[in-house]
């Protein structure tokens, strides 16, 4: 995966893949290939064939999720001024970038070569992550409570969702005509090394602007926390709370994960402090190299899968 995204930076140094490119290929890649992607795979599955079932795991996403903003967020309040956290703008802009892990392009290929029973699960949990994104997120940067969670909820990917549960839940999936499975399966197999290879692009221009020698310490007090105090939460919570096999899965692959990339957008638009965001996205992505494969292989044998 990480390969992947050295091929993006490499065209983006080459000038193959240029920044004027980076709106159009996000939107194509959020709005036709992951939904195409969510739809083709979910119809497919007779994992959640009761619509009950089908809320648990967006519902620990999004718990989840919101449990990450609170642990940064005191963080952030409580011990800003002594890890380079000195004013308001700095503390949104970690209590948001640390609080929510890359639940995306590098957990789904994941799934599907460890986990492939758990790639549906997966796409489920996602949705409460968006959701608690465009909601606890934003009014974390913003400062202020507003109708972005409405942006999440009328979303390509979780319309996609919402559309394929139904067609599972009334038994329509054998209806569905042979092409369009076609289509959505070939358009959503070309979603996650797009994305991945776009994401290495426009990494390769955040780590230009990074000063890495600034405030080492908000660096080394995200990885503590993204990486160390939340993955053992998260562990904790899959080896003791009552839930199923493959969504114990996810969770290892949730706990696992570095920051997001897409919250440094969030933090642009709200004019909060660019270069904490960045200090705290990309110090975690670069050492989740190492901490990501330590976190399957001991969530593996913690949970004995």
């Amino acid at each position: 995966m990480f390969l992947v995204m050295v091929v993006g930076a490499l065209g983006r140094r080459l000038n193959w893949l240029t920044n004027e490119s980076d709106k159009s290929l996000a939107n194509l890649t959020a709005n036709v290939l992951i939904p195409a992607f969510f739809f083709s795979r979910i119809v497919a599955s007779d994992q959640f064939d009761s619509f009950a079932e089908s809320w648990l795991p967006p519902t620990v996403g999004f718990l989840s999720t919101c449990g990450g903003f609170a642990v940064a967020g005191l963080v952030a309040w409580g011990l800003g001024p002594w890890i380079g956290l000195r004013d308001p703008a700095s503390q949104r802009a970690f209590a948001l970038c640390v609080g929510i892990c890359n639940y995306g392009y590098i957990p789904f290929p994941l799934a599907e070569y460890f986990y492939p029973e758990a790639v549906v699960t997966l796409m489920l949990h996602n949705v409460g992550v968006d959701v608690a994104l465009w909601s606890v997120g934003v009014m974390i940067v913003s400062g202020h409570f507003t109708k972005q969670w409405t942006r999440a909820v009328l979303s390509p990917p979780l319309l996609a969702v919402v559309l394929a549960i139904l067609i599972r839940q009334f038994g329509w999936a054998d209806e569905v005509p042979g092409p369009v499975m076609q289509l959505t399966d070939s358009l959503g197999q070309c979603a996650i090394p797009l994305g991945l290879v776009l994401s290495g692009a426009i990494i390769l221009d955040y780590v230009r602007l990074v000063r890495w020698g600034e405030n080492l310490s908000t660096i080394v007090a995200a990885v503590a926390l993204r990486q160390l105090l939340i993955p053992a939460a998260l562990m904790a919570f899959a080896l003791f709370a009552a839930i199923p096999v493959d969504l114990q899965q996810v969770v290892l692959l949730q706990a696992a994960m570095p920051a997001a990339t897409f919250p440094i957008v969030l933090v642009l638009l709200y004019n909060q402090d660019t270069g904490t965001a960045l200090r705290a996205v990309l110090g975690t992505s670069l050492t989740g190299i190492l901490t990501i494969p330590v976190w399957l292989v001991v969530g593996k044998q913690l949970l004995g899968f």
